[in-house]
């Protein structure tokens, strides 16, 4: 009898056990299947069967309206910004049409586009690209400078030594790559030929390329790529021509209280101190009026003459703007710049960094207050090298005033200089 139990008991349990897998394979077979994990299995805490999927769903169109919400006002920022650039395309319409008797059509969009494209193209024809344009000497022409895919070979080297490089400025190295660009494209054209078979061109058939810039014109391009054989090859010639200038700002500029700290590192040199203490009560203290000094001194040596000329001139001239530091230490010009920056305690200042041996005048103290601005921009002058007088006037009964060397050597190095300024 207990035999026959434990055989039922068994049974009872087998069957239980197959009806909970068919009950989970019932379960997994009429799954709907989803793409998303998500909707295969339902979050925590959330409803299940039908009533889940549908939470879902409208989760999704919820975040889909939201989507739709945002490209909406996407589409209205756009607008804004392309009617903005509308109002500013008829702004410099109206400027050219004012200074060159050219009337734009605002009510036609087609005619607007018309009278641009005549724009440029009159830029086109104005520049040097089918026929010369006479110049009186050779120091007229603009020269051109050629180029390769990784190097540019400049005439006008200025600050750098080679004349060969690699562009440096990522505008000129973009303006550069976007002319080979547009010079390939223009190569693989289907307008370009007839021929069905024709070569497909890349930036590695580019060899060389020459261009110069009008300033009041545009830039010619002159493109030369590998031919279809082995001594032919194409030239293409593009021209990026600019467009009327254009007003961005215009403001009003008040100098009378902007005040410039002229800082002077110092060791020694005292005789070249009273040049320049000269030069600073003419030019300083008499006509311009708006100068702190700071004298930072290395040692002792000469220390009592400075000390001696800097009274004498406040003395004289009634002048207490100045400010003495001495540094028992070597010269260190970066040092003494650095202390005598950190030795102001006013308010916003114009910091002059200058050597002893600087000649300038009020038009550069202008220069300085014009060309700087607080936070944003710094002034950054070439100096004119001068020769020794004593050298170059030797012949002479009597060496000329500093202002007549001035302008003898700017009319020297260029006849276009104005003279009055050894600091530009």
């Amino acid at each position: 009898m207990i035999r026959l139990l434990a055989w039922v008991f068994r049974v009872v349990v087998l069957l239980v056990l197959l009806c909970c897998l068919a009950s989970i394979l019932y379960m997994l077979g009429c799954t709907p299947k989803a793409e998303d994990k998500q909707l295969v299995m339902p979050r925590v805490n959330s409803p299940t069967g039908k009533e889940g999927y549908q939470a879902i769903l409208q989760e999704r169109e919820e975040q889909q309206l939201n989507y739709i919400t945002s490209l909406k006002k996407q589409i209205a920022q756009l607008k804004d910004e392309l009617q903005d650039c509308s109002e500013l395309l008829k702004s410099m319409q109206d400027h050219y049409g004012e200074s060159q008797g050219v009337v734009f059509d605002h009510g036609s969009p087609e005619k607007t586009q018309s009278d641009l494209l005549e724009f440029l193209h009159s830029q086109i024809d104005k520049a040097e690209l089918h026929t010369g344009v006479k110049v009186p000497t050779e120091y007229a022409v603009v020269p051109f400078e050629s180029f390769t895919l990784q190097k540019v070979y400049q005439l006008e080297t200025g600050l750098t030594r080679h004349p060969e490089e690699k562009p440096v400025r990522r505008d000129k190295k973009d303006e550069l790559v976007e002319v080979v660009e547009v010079a390939v494209e223009a190569l693989n054209s289907p307008d370009d030929t007839s021929n069905a078979h024709r070569r497909v061109y890349a930036t590695s058939d580019f060899i060389e390329g020459l261009y110069r810039t009008e300033r009041d014109k545009g830039t010619l391009y002159e493109l030369t790529f590998k031919g279809d054989r082995k001594h032919e090859f194409k030239r293409l010639i593009l021209f990026r021509p600019f467009g009327p200038v254009m007003k961005v700002k215009n403001e009003k500029i008040n100098m009378a209280s902007t005040l410039v700290n002229i800082i002077v590192p110092l060791a020694r040199r005292a005789d070249k101190f009273q040049q320049f203490m000269h030069n600073f009560r003419e030019v300083c203290i008499q006509q311009d009026g708006r100068i702190h000094l700071t004298v930072v001194y290395f040692g002792k040596e000469q220390m009592n003459e400075v000390k001696a000329i800097l009274e004498n001139t406040s003395k004289a001239m009634n002048f207490r703007n100045f400010t003495f530091i001495q540094l028992n230490e070597e010269f260190s010009r970066g040092k003494g710049l650095d202390v005598g920056a950190k030795a102001w305690k006013g308010s916003n200042v114009i910091l002059f960094f200058c050597d002893v041996d600087i000649y300038f005048n009020t038009e550069f103290l202008n220069s300085c207050r014009l060309n700087t601005q607080p936070g944003k921009r710094v002034f950054y002058p070439v100096l004119f090298s001068q020769y020794n007088p004593s050298i170059i006037y030797g012949h002479h009964d009597a060496v000329p005033s500093v202002e007549q060397q001035l302008d003898e050597l700017l009319q020297k190095v260029n006849p276009l200089y104005e003279s009055g300024s050894v600091m530009n």
